[in-house]
C-alpha cells in the first residue's frame, strides 16, 4: 500500500558439525540483508564465525533472527565485527532481534558478540533462547549500553531463556529506557549505571563441583545456578568496564 513503510526481515543461520577429522565444519552458513556470517581462521578443532553488519540496524520495524547450532562433537565460536546499534526508523513499531541457539551433547558453543547500544528514540526487544542437551558446553555473553555518550537511551527490552535437557535453567527479563516500568534506573536495578552485561557459563563438571557465589565488585556478582551453570552479572558506568569484569570472571572460571 502506498505510504506504508515496513521494516527489514533478515535471518542468519549457522550450523557446526564434527568433520570426523578432528575439526569442525560449517555445512550451513547463510545470511540475508544486514546479517552476514563469515568464517574466519579456525583454532584447533574450533570453527570461528564473525557476524558482519552489512547495513545499519536494527531500525524501527525491523525483525532480525540469528540461529546457531553446534551438533554433537562440534566446537563453535561466534563473534561480531562491531557493536549492534538500535536506531529509530521510519517504519511503525519497534524492532525485534531474536537469537536461537542449540548445543547438542558433547558440543561446545562460545557466543561472544560485541555490545548492543540503545540509541535515543529507538525501540528494540531482544529474545534469546538457548536449548542445551546433557553434556553440552556453553559460554554466552551479552552486553547492553544505554545510549551513546551523553545521550539518553531508547526503550530496550531483553529476555533470556535457557533450557537444559528440556528443563528450565534460566528465565530472566529486563526493560530499560523511556516507557519501561518505573524504577529501572533506581538503586534497586541499575543504580545509575549505563552499561550492563552478563556471562553464562555451562559445563558438565560444574554439576558435581559447583562454583561458590561471590561478589566481583560493587555491582558485579558470580552466582551458581541450579544445574551445571554459573551466571555472572555486572553493571558499570561504561561498556569498557563491564567487558573487563566479564573477562576477569571468565578467566577465573578457567
Amino acid at each position: 500500500m502506498d505510504g506504508v513503510t515496513t521494516g527489514v526481515r533478515a535471518i542468519a543461520r549457522i550450523v557446526a558439525r564434527d568433520d570426523g577429522r578432528g575439526g569442525t565444519s560449517l555445512p550451513v552458513l547463510t545470511g540475508e540483508g544486514p546479517l552476514s556470517p563469515r568464517r574466519t581462521r579456525s583454532s584447533g578443532d574450533e570453527a570461528r564465525v564473525v557476524l558482519v553488519g552489512a547495513m545499519s540496524g536494527p531500525l524501527g520495524g525491523d525483525h532480525f533472527t540469528v540461529e546457531a547450532e553446534a551438533a554433537t562433537g562440534a566446537r563453535l565460536q561466534v563473534r561480531s565485527a562491531a557493536a549492534t546499534i538500535a536506531l529509530p526508523g521510519q517504519a511503525a513499531g519497534g524492532a525485534r532481534y531474536d537469537l536461537r541457539l542449540r548445543v547438542e551433547d558433547g558440543a561446545e558453543l562460545h557466543w561472544l558478540p560485541e555490545q548492543l547500544i540503545s540509541v535515543r528514540g529507538s525501540e528494540l526487544y531482544v529474545t534469546s533462547r538457548v536449548d542445551l542437551a546433557p553434556g553440552a558446553r556453553l559460554v554466552f555473553r551479552e552486553e547492553q549500553v544505554l545510549g551513546r555518550f551523553g545521550e539518553e537511551p531508547g526503550l530496550l527490552g531483553s529476555r533470556l531463556t535457557v533450557r537444559l535437557d528440556g528443563q528450565q535453567l534460566l528465565d530472566q527479563e529486563v526493560a530499560c529506557g523511556p516507557g519501561a516500568p518505573g524504577g529501572w534506573d533506581g538503586p534497586a536495578v541499575l543504580a545509575g549505571c549505563r552499561a550492563l552485561g552478563q556471562l553464562l557459563v555451562i559445563r558438565p563438571e560444574f554439576g558435581p563441583s559447583p562454583v561458590g557465589a561471590r561478589m566481583l565488585g560493587e555491582y558485579a556478582s558470580l552466582v551458581p545456578l541450579a544445574g551445571p551453570a554459573v551466571l555472572v552479572t555486572a553493571l558499570a558506568p561504561d561498556a569498557r568496564q563491564v567487558r573487563r569484569l566479564l573477562d576477569v570472571a571468565l578467566r577465573d572460571l578457567g
